[in-house]
């Protein structure tokens, strides 16, 4: 199923902590396959982030392989795994 790229940052931030997958390209242009969720509140500090992520166009995740947080771009995003659906992202 495809879906454009706004829907997939709906169904992202709309995860509730439940486990998806996210493909897309990184900003040294390397494609990466992530399963992460949002809402992991483990390792923070309280000291918060020095930028907003959300003007930069980035969703900040947890990825589960590397224990750690990252950011999705969201204009880069090319698949999405949720909820037991696959969708391309144009």
């Amino acid at each position: 199923m495809k879906i454009n790229k706004a829907e997939a940052t709906e169904k992202i931030l709309a995860s509730n902590g439940k486990f998806f997958g996210v493909t897309f390209t990184k900003k040294n242009g390397e494609t990466r396959d992530m399963t992460a969720r949002r809402g992991v509140t483990r390792y923070v500090t309280g000291e918060g982030l020095k930028y907003a992520p959300e003007a930069y166009g980035l969703i900040t995740v947890y990825d589960i392989a590397k224990k750690d947080y990252r950011m999705v771009n969201k204009k880069t995003i090319t698949a999405l795994r949720i909820n037991g659906e696959t969708y391309e992202v144009e």
